[in-house]
C-alpha cells in the first residue's frame, strides 16, 4: 500500500491529510500563522458566524432583563429566529450544489447522489428524513439552550461577561469556543459510538453515508442533547449573551456547511469558502475512523485517523476486523 489517494471519490483533496500544525512537532510558527490565518480571516464560517451572531444580538435579541421569567413571547422569537437560520444555511445550500447544481461535481467528494429513497428513513427519503430531524428536534434544542443560558444569566446563575469588563477575554473568547468544539466533539462522537448508543441513538446520523447540507444536524433528540450541551461550559466560564448566541449558532450552522458534501464554493475557478472536510466525510463511510477533527489530533493519538490514504485505509480495516473480532 501506498500514500496515493483513495479510489471510489469523486473528489479528494491533498493526501495524507495533516493536523493542525499547532500540534506537530518540532514548532513551525510560520505554519501554524497561516493555519489559523486561513481557518479565521478573509472568508470563512467562523467570520461569517461571528458576523451572524453580532447581528442576532443588535437585531433580534431581547434584553437579558426580560429574559428573567420563561415567557412564550421571547422564547417563539428565539425559535422562529433559529428556524429561519437553519433554513437559510442548510436549505441555500441545498439549493445552490444539489437542486440547481450551481457547482456540478466540481470538489464534489461522493459521486453518488443523495438518496430519494430508502426504508431506513422515517420519512422515507434522505432529504425529507433530514430536514425533519433538523428542524423538528435539532433548532427545539437549540433554541431550548438559548433559553436556560439566557434565563440563568439574567436570573445569576450563570457568569456573565462584558466588554467593560474584560475586553481582551471578551475577544478571545470568540477563538477559543471552536477550540472547545473541537475537544468536546471527539470526546461524546466516541462516547456515542459506544455499541447500545450507537444503535439507539448514533444510527439516525449515520443513515447519511453521502452527505448532504441537511444531514448534519439530522440526529437523534438525544444526540441533540448531547451534541448542543457544550454551551453549559458557561455555567462555569462566563460568556456575554453574544457569545452564546455564536457558540449554538456555530455548532448548529457549520454542521450544515461541513456535511455540504463539497470541498468548498467555488468562485471564479477558485475554492473561496472551504465547508466540508473529507476528513469527516470518510467517518461518515467508513465510521469507525476521524471521529473528531484536524483542529486537535485526537484520532491520531489512539489510532483512529485515517489520512486518506490507500496505507490509512488498510490500517483502518485491519482495526475494525480486530475490533469485531473480539
Amino acid at each position: 500500500m501506498s500514500d496515493a489517494p483513495l479510489q471510489g471519490w469523486n473528489h479528494t483533496p491533498d493526501v495524507p491529510l495533516q493536523v493542525s500544525p499547532v500540534f506537530q512537532w518540532p514548532p513551525r510558527p510560520g505554519a501554524i500563522l497561516r493555519w489559523l490565518w486561513q481557518s479565521w480571516f478573509l472568508i470563512s464560517e467562523r467570520l461569517i458566524i461571528v458576523g451572524i451572531a453580532w447581528i442576532s444580538f443588535v437585531c433580534f435579541q431581547p434584553p437579558l432583563d426580560t429574559m428573567q421569567s420563561l415567557e412564550v413571547s421571547w422564547i417563539a422569537g428565539l425559535y422562529v429566529r433559529n428556524l429561519a437560520l437553519m433554513t437559510i444555511v442548510a436549505g441555500g445550500l441545498h439549493l445552490y450544489f444539489y437542486t440547481f447544481t450551481k457547482q456540478g461535481q466540481q470538489l464534489k467528494y461522493d459521486p453518488r447522489p443523495l438518496m430519494k429513497n430508502g426504508r431506513q428513513f422515517t420519512l422515507g427519503g434522505q432529504i425529507r428524513d433530514n430536514m425533519f430531524w433538523t428542524l423538528a428536534s435539532g433548532v427545539t434544542v437549540w433554541t431550548a439552550y438559548e433559553v436556560l443560558m439566557f434565563w440563568a444569566m439574567a436570573n445569576g446563575y450563570a457568569p456573565v461577561l462584558t466588554w467593560a469588563g474584560n475586553p481582551i477575554w471578551f475577544i478571545a473568547l470568540f477563538f477559543l469556543i471552536p477550540v472547545w468544539e473541537s475537544f468536546y466533539f471527539y470526546w461524546i462522537h466516541r462516547f456515542l459510538h459506544i455499541p447500545f448508543l450507537y444503535k439507539h441513538v448514533h444510527a439516525l446520523h449515520h443513515r447519511n453515508i453521502n452527505v448532504g447540507p441537511w444531514s448534519g444536524l439530522s440526529m437523534h433528540p438525544v444526540e441533540h442533547l448531547i451534541f448542543l450541551g457544550s454551551v453549559l461550559i458557561h455555567w462555569v466560564v462566563a460568556a456575554h449573551p453574544v457569545h452564546i448566541l455564536y457558540h449554538l449558532q456555530y455548532y448548529a450552522l457549520t454542521a450544515a456547511t461541513t456535511h455540504t458534501g463539497f470541498e468548498g464554493l467555488v468562485v471564479k475557478d477558485e475554492n473561496r469558502l472551504k465547508l466540508g472536510t473529507f476528513h469527516h466525510q470518510m467517518h461518515h463511510r467508513y465510521f469507525e475512523c476521524n471521529y473528531g477533527s484536524l483542529e486537535i489530533p485526537w484520532d491520531k493519538l489512539f489510532g483512529s485517523f485515517h489520512d486518506g490514504t490507500q496505507a490509512a485505509d488498510a490500517r483502518i480495516k485491519e482495526r475494525r476486523r480486530r475490533m469485531h473480532s473480539t
